[in-house]
């Protein structure tokens, strides 16, 4: 029995890559090329910097009211080592 691999691509993971159709506006595709610029690079790298300002977004609104009522002892009450603060 032989075994064969099969061509897909690694499906998740902090290193793997998966192929994904994208659809781009004709001429900014064509200059990109034209100007050697690695278009899967670039994508995959806008794509995580919107994903990671989405996540902090969405943190900030889950713990909102944490942080309104924390912030509020410290203006009420200041920085609890604030005696010893030497800035």
């Amino acid at each position: 029995m032989s075994v064969t691999k099969t061509h897909l691509a690694p499906r998740s993971g902090a290193s793997g890559k998966r192929a994904a159709n994208l659809t781009l506006s004709v001429d900014v595709l064509e200059s990109a090329k034209a100007l050697g610029i690695n278009i899967s690079q670039v994508c995959d790298n806008y794509l995580r910097e919107v994903v990671r300002k989405e996540q902090e977004r969405r943190w900030r609104q889950e713990h909102s009211e944490f942080i309104a009522a924390y912030n509020s002892i410290i203006e009420e009450e200041g920085l609890p080592l604030d005696q010893w603060r030497g800035f």
